[in-house]
């Protein structure tokens, strides 16, 4: 299983946190020049998955509700499961058999409206990239090759779940000097009370990640 990058041509609050117009980024739009990054709404974390969560349908409205505003500068992720587990995501997938199944499942189809993004059927919103790893984390060669690397990157964090590829992907980003933002109510965990304990340990890494709600 190697990761993966696909790009459409013709693709068109929460307590105590911050909005993004308080992030303090200034200059009128804090989020000017940053990446929305919308990870893994998809429908293992749906329905009566195992992995399901429960703010899923929230968090989704509340990402379609930013994608306006970074047109030509959002990216989807997908998590697949590797082709053959090693070390120790051998017993990880043997707690979780269901989920060992080819990148192609339904399991692992984006949910709409980011299926739609993914392909290529809504003009406006630009072209999508999408970015498949078969790790909770997505910072990655595959999403800093959209995203770009430099002292200037700025990640908007959004989707599923906090506590799990939210959580990952914002610390190992952050730790490499990118500066990222956490949507929270963007986000959906795989239980409120893990959704707010992420969100908190996220917040002990400020100023490298803010975790911010949207109005």
């Amino acid at each position: 299983m190697t990761a993966s990058v696909d790009t459409v041509d013709d693709a068109g609050a929460v307590d105590g946190v911050d909005t993004l117009d308080d992030a303090g980024t200034g200059d009128g739009d804090d989020t000017a020049g940053a990446w929305l990054v919308v990870i893994d709404m998809q429908r293992v974390f749906t329905g009566d998955s195992p992995w399901a969560a429960p703010r899923f349908a929230d968090a989704s409205v509340a990402i379609e509700r930013l994608l306006p505003r970074f047109r030509g500068r959002t990216v989807l992720t997908r998590f697949v499961a590797p082709a053959r587990p090693t070390g120790a995501w051998v017993p990880y997938y043997r707690d979780w058999p269901f989920a060992l199944v080819p990148d192609e499942d339904d399991l692992y189809a984006l949910t709409e409206p980011f299926a739609a993004l993914a392909a290529g059927d809504l003009p406006a919103a630009g072209a999508v990239p999408v970015v498949t790893e078969p790790t909770f984390g997505k910072w990655g060669t595959s999403l800093q090759s959209v995203t770009g690397t430099g002292a200037d990157t700025h990640l908007v964090l959004t989707g599923v779940s906090t506590d799990c590829c939210v959580l990952s992907t914002a610390l190992a980003a952050a730790d490499a000097g990118v500066r990222v933002t956490v949507v929270a109510d963007a986000c959906g965990g795989a239980s409120d009370v893990d959704h707010a304990r992420a969100l908190d340990a996220m917040r002990l890494y400020a100023p490298l990640i803010t975790v911010v709600d949207t109005l």
